[in-house]
C-alpha cells in the first residue's frame, strides 16, 4: 500500500516539474497567448475571435466548409426561422382560415342567381384539367411535407410520439423532394396553356372596382376566361412559384449555386447595399428562409383560391371536375367568355350528321 502511494506521488512530482520548467506553457496560459505561437496570434481573444466571424482555417478534407468551426450566421437563421417565419406564417394561414369562416357567414355560398340551365358550356378540356390537378395535387402534399418541417416537432410530436413522428418526417422528406419535380412540370404547363388568357387588360379594373361581384348580390362585372381575381391568382402563382422552385433546387442540390449572390448583385444596380461575397452556407441559409417565406405566402393564397372555387361558389367546381360549366354560371361570372364561344361557334357551325 505504502509503494502504491510512493509511486502515484512519485508521479505527481514529475509531471509538475515538467510543466514548471517549461515557462512557455505556464506563461502562456496567465498571458493569453496561444500556446506554442504557432498560429502567430498573439491571445486566445483574437483567436476565438477570428473563428467568431467564420473564418476559415485549413483542412485536409475534401469539403471545404470544414475548414470553417464556427458560422456565425447559424444563430440569425435560426432566430429568423424559429421566430418571424414561424410566428407570422402561422398566423397568416390561421387569419386566413378564420376571414374565409367569417366571410362565409356574412355572405354565405354565392349561387348561380338565375338558377342553373341545366346546359353545359367547356370550359376546360382534359390537358388543362392534368396540368391544373397536377400542380394543385403536388402543391398539397409538398405544403403539408413543408408544414411538417416547421410545425410538426410542436403538433404532431406530443402526439405521436418520437418513432411514428420521425417515421412521418423522414417519409415526408422523399415526398416534398420528390413530387417537387411533379409541381415544377405542373407549373411549368398551366404557363403554357394559360398565359394568353392571363394578359391585363382594361376589363380587369372594372372587375376589380366591383370586387369581383362576390361581396353582393345582383353584381356580375365583365369578364373574359379569366377575370382580375385569377389572373391575380395566376401571375402569383406562376412568380412564386418558380422562386420557389429555384429555392427548392439551390436546398436539394446544396453548395451548387449562388442564387442570392447574383440577384444581390443586380438588385445593387438600383442603388442597394446588399452583401455579395457569400459563403456556401450563407447561401444555403437564405434559400431556406426565402423558400419558407415564399411557400407560406402561397398557402395562404391558395387557401383562399380552394375554397371559392368549392364550398364559397355554386358551380365553380366543376370547371376543374368535368370541364363542363352550367351555362348561367358562365354567363354570371365570364360573360364575355361565353359571347366569345358563342360566336366562335356560329362562324365555325358543327357538321350536320
Amino acid at each position: 500500500m505504502f509503494r502504491k502511494l510512493l509511486v502515484t506521488f512519485m508521479m505527481i512530482f514529475v509531471i509538475n516539474l515538467a510543466f514548471i520548467s517549461n515557462p512557455s506553457v505556464s506563461i502562456a496560459q496567465v498571458s493569453g497567448e496561444v500556446p506554442g505561437k504557432t498560429l502567430g496570434l498573439k491571445s486566445d481573444a483574437d483567436l476565438w475571435r477570428y473563428i467568431r466571424t467564420g473564418n476559415a482555417g485549413s483542412t485536409q478534407m475534401k469539403d471545404e466548409l470544414s475548414a470553417v468551426m464556427i458560422q456565425s450566421e447559424g444563430d440569425n437563421w435560426r432566430a429568423i426561422r424559429n421566430g418571424p417565419v414561424s410566428l407570422y406564417g402561422g398566423l397568416g394561414l390561421l387569419g386566413i382560415i378564420g376571414l374565409l369562416f367569417a366571410f362565409y357567414m356574412y355572405r354565405g355560398k354565392i349561387k348561380v342567381e338565375t338558377g342553373l340551365a341545366g346546359q353545359t358550356i367547356l370550359r376546360f378540356a382534359a390537358i388543362d384539367r392534368f396540368a391544373h390537378w397536377l400542380m394543385a395535387g403536388s402543391f398539397v402534399l409538398l405544403a403539408l411535407t413543408g408544414l411538417n418541417l416547421i410545425y410538426g416537432k410542436y403538433v404532431l410530436l406530443p402526439i405521436f410520439g418520437p418513432e411514428i413522428f420521425t417515421a412521418i418526417t423522414i417519409g415526408g422528406k422523399y415526398i416534398h423532394n420528390y413530387l417537387a419535380f411533379s409541381f415544377m412540370l405542373g407549373l411549368a404547363l398551366a404557363f403554357i396553356l394559360w398565359v394568353r388568357h392571363n394578359i391585363p387588360s382594361k376589363i380587369d379594373w372594372e372587375w376589380l372596382k366591383m370586387g369581383g361581384g362576390i361581396f353582393k348580390a345582383g353584381m356580375h362585372p365583365p369578364a373574359k376566361k379569366f377575370n382580375a381575381g385569377q389572373k391575380m391568382i395566376f401571375w402569383i402563382t406562376m412568380i412564386g412559384g418558380l422562386s420557389v422552385s429555384m429555392s427548392g433546387i439551390a436546398l436539394m442540390f446544396p453548395f451548387q449555386t449562388t442564387m442570392f449572390a447574383d440577384t444581390f448583385a443586380l438588385l445593387n444596380v438600383l442603388g442597394l447595399n446588399l452583401p455579395t461575397d457569400l459563403t456556401a452556407l450563407q447561401e444555403q441559409q437564405y434559400n431556406q428562409v426565402w423558400h419558407g417565406i415564399v411557400s407560406l405566402g402561397l398557402m395562404i393564397m391558395i387557401i383562399a383560391h380552394i375554397y371559392i372555387g368549392s364550398v364559397g361558389m355554386e358551380g365553380a367546381i366543376d370547371a376543374m371536375n368535368s370541364g363542363e360549366v352550367d351555362r348561367n354560371w358562365a354567363k354570371e361570372h365570364h360573360n364575355l367568355w361565353v359571347k366569345e364561344m358563342d360566336e366562335k361557334k356560329k362562324s365555325n357551325p358543327e357538321p350536320a350528321e
